[in-house]
């Protein structure tokens, strides 16, 4: 089993809230990832990377806020976040790399 460097491209960085703290008891791992990441490809790269077996992949495109710094306006960028979820016995721990 390879790990392709396109792999590190799809997955930008594990998201650590509380919302996806309580996810992870129901086998799954929230992620940020590419704008232009298709769910085939979060798959491959989860399973490759982290040496898992993937149940399903759900995204989502959280929108950038309006915001006001110093008078001007502006907005944040959006953001994709795939939540996966693993195959029973499988596990990933995002926070031993901090």
């Amino acid at each position: 089993m390879t790990i392709d460097a396109k792999h590190y491209d799809v997955i930008v960085a594990p998201v650590i809230t509380e919302k996806a703290t309580m996810a992870s008891e129901y086998n799954k791992v929230v992620f940020k990832v590419t704008r232009k990441a298709t769910k085939p490809q979060i798959k491959e790269a989860v399973e490759k990377l982290f040496d898992v077996k993937v149940k399903s992949v759900n995204t989502l495109v959280r929108k950038g806020k309006a915001k006001v710094f110093r008078g001007s306006f502006g907005s944040q960028s959006d953001s994709k976040r795939a939540v996966v979820t693993l195959e029973e016995g499988h596990r990933i721990d995002v926070t031993t790399g901090l």
